[in-house]
């Protein structure tokens, strides 16, 4: 069979993740039923990459796919007497998705009370007010993103950034274009190397396979992925600089504090993993009582906090700060919550059931003879990661890990770097992409980011050189 087929390209991506199904004993990839559970998963991420078009959030989908692929599974095992099979395996696929999901549901929690306490919002303050010229706005909001996505994801770190070039530079739409490209590549390229960078990274962490101090032998490959498409695009910035722009913002009550915590509950979840082998999502948890204990502590303080401020502006005749005053309201947690990214979590579940469920059917061994016995594992990964220029990077890397193929140290590695950077080639090859289509439309295009592309290439093969280059010695499978 001829494995360069577009047959098998697409069936790529139809495994369950490694720890995340059982072993099926039933060998279905040939079936009626394989086909049609294929043909579903294929029509439903169709719906998803037209998001944009249609109108319709990505979740709607899957979640309906994973419900059918799984209902045509139970009939398949049952009507052959083994319906007990799929109950495991869908219930195991549900366990590992849950820790995941309660994971990111504490991050994104933390990100939206950072954003709450004006936080992000007065770091763009302060960007705006030093009037940098065009040429100083682009690497340091380029490389703001690089340093920021590490920690608060991409997506959140692209927007924060956009919302700075869009501040400035309002109108100028070459300039605004350009940035957007150098933001999303940074972005992507950033949260590479650490596992809350991407959600790609925390299943490779939290999978046990890379240790979360061995992430950052990815720096200095994540760092060329962005510098590489940086320089050559900063040679086309005008050095000029914009028209002046204030903004004051005056930071909420807690804000650092909040930031603390969740730096804090990152060595939580670290501690947990590397110490005492439980799931990072324990300490995740635990980091989101630290933050219901605080947004406590601000509700009952509250009424002494705003008296001392009203006096303080009443004496200074501030009337302005005293109307600020007035529509102050109490911090509250669960509204942290309730602004979770839910459409990109209940994705994030039907992207988990329904590679689950086709994985259960034999798609996995399959994949994995063709990817990792016929091709080296340097060209897979490689290939992968281009891949998730088009498809969703998630599906890619629950491809690989439910594969578990056997792979030195540093090849897990490269896939981690090629399936996290790879979704910059295009503009909707990563959330961060997209994001800024929305944010900045009119300006940053599909069309504006695939004229770079060819740049943003060879920053992609260039970090993967450096990588075997700089890592070579992880490279060695060790028996």
């Amino acid at each position: 069979m001829n494995i360069r087929s577009p047959y098998w390209l697409f069936t790529l991506l139809f495994v369950s993740p490694a720890s995340f199904a059982s072993t099926s004993s039933i060998d279905m990839t040939g079936t009626t039923i394989g086909t049609i559970c294929i043909a579903i998963f294929v029509l439903a991420y169709a719906l998803v990459m037209g998001e944009e078009k249609l109108h319709m959030r990505k979740s709607k989908p899957v979640l309906v796919a994973a419900g059918v692929i799984w209902i045509l599974v139970g009939w398949a095992y049952t009507s052959q007497g083994h319906g007990e099979l799929a109950e495991e395996a869908f219930r195991h696929n549900l366990l590992e998705f849950s820790e995941l999901m309660l994971f990111l549901l504490v991050a994104m929690t933390y990100i939206n009370a950072m954003e709450e306490r004006r936080l992000f919002d007065a770091l763009r303050a302060w960007m705006i007010r030093k009037g940098f010229t065009y040429k100083q706005l682009f690497w340091i909001t380029g490389g703001l993103a690089f340093v920021i996505s590490p920690v608060a994801d991409n997506l959140t770190t692209a927007l924060l950034m956009c919302a700075v070039i869009m501040k400035v530079a309002a109108g100028d739409k070459k300039f605004i274009s350009l940035c957007c490209v150098s933001i999303v590549v940074a972005a992507n390229a950033g949260g590479a190397f650490s596992p809350f960078g991407d959600i790609t990274t925390l299943m490779v962490w939290q999978a046990g396979i890379v240790s979360f101090q061995e992430f950052f032998a990815l720096l200095l490959p994540s760092l060329v992925n962005f510098l590489v498409p940086a320089v050559v695009m900063s040679f086309f910035v005008e050095n000029k600089k914009p028209s002046s722009v204030t903004e004051d913002v005056e930071l909420k009550r807690g804000a650092l504090r909040i930031t603390f915590l969740f730096l804090l509950t990152i060595t939580t979840a670290v501690l947990c993993h590397s110490l005492l082998h439980l799931p990072p999502v324990l300490g995740m948890m635990m980091g989101l009582g630290y933050l219901q204990f605080f947004g406590y502590f601000l509700r009952v303080t509250l009424p002494g906090s705003l008296a001392r401020k009203r006096a303080m502006a009443e004496r200074a005749g501030d009337m302005e700060k005293m109307k600020r005053l007035g529509g102050v309201v109490p911090f509250d947690v669960f509204s942290r919550v309730a602004r979770a990214e839910w459409d990109t979590l209940l994705f994030f579940y039907g992207i988990v059931m329904c590679v689950g469920g086709l994985g259960f059917l034999g798609y996995l061994s399959l994949m994995s003879e063709v990817l990792y016995s016929q091709w080296s594992p340097t060209f897979a990964n490689t290939a992968l990661g281009l891949i998730s220029a088009v498809i969703d990077n998630i599906p890619v890397m629950f491809a690989v890990l439910s594969m578990a193929p056997e792979m030195s140290h540093g090849q897990w590695l490269l896939i981690t770097l090629t399936a996290g950077t790879g979704g910059s080639l295009l503009s909707i090859g990563s959330a961060a992409g997209v994001a800024l289509m929305g944010q900045a439309r009119g300006y940053y295009t599909f069309a504006s980011h695939l004229k770079w592309a060819p740049v943003i290439a060879l920053g992609y093969f260039a970090s993967i050189a450096v990588h075997i280059w700089l890592n070579h010695g992880l490279f060695a499978l060790h028996g």
